[in-house]
């Protein structure tokens, strides 16, 4: 797969850095005064200061439960998704939706929880029980 690149809008550098490297264990990459980029499993994430956040969008609705939209993450193994919950669920961070499965039973089960990053950046990690169901 090839990597994705996402340019994202956070108020404070150095928070955006110890969020996305320790609690998300992504690697710092290039950086300037006013962006930095992180590799996070192998996707390009850059980080940019501004001085307002925008606006979110609102909610959308998946299973029957209102999700922030807009949102990004990371489609995991299963057991890393359960390894990063429980990571998260041990520090400082607090779960915008708490680690949950949806559809299940269904095609398409799968492992959902979603953070935000100090900036207020909706992000959602999940982990599908078929992996050749992701786009099922």
């Amino acid at each position: 797969m090839r990597p994705f690149h996402l340019a994202f809008p956070v108020t404070d550098l150095d928070a955006a850095r110890r969020f996305y490297t320790e609690v998300l264990g992504a690697d710092p990459g290039r950086n300037a005064a006013t962006w930095q980029d992180f590799d996070l499993a192998g996707h390009q994430l850059s980080a940019h200061r501004v001085a307002v956040m925008p606006t979110a969008a609102g909610e959308g609705e998946v299973d029957g439960v209102a999700v922030p939209i807009p949102h990004f993450g990371l489609v995991l193994p299963w057991h890393e998704w359960e390894a990063l919950a429980a990571r998260i669920a041990d520090g400082d961070t607090d779960f915008l939706l708490a680690p949950r499965v949806r559809f299940a039973g269904a095609e398409g089960e799968q492992g959902t929880f979603f953070v935000s990053d100090p900036a207020g950046n909706a992000l959602e990690f999940k982990a599908f029980r078929r992996p050749t169901e992701v786009f099922a």
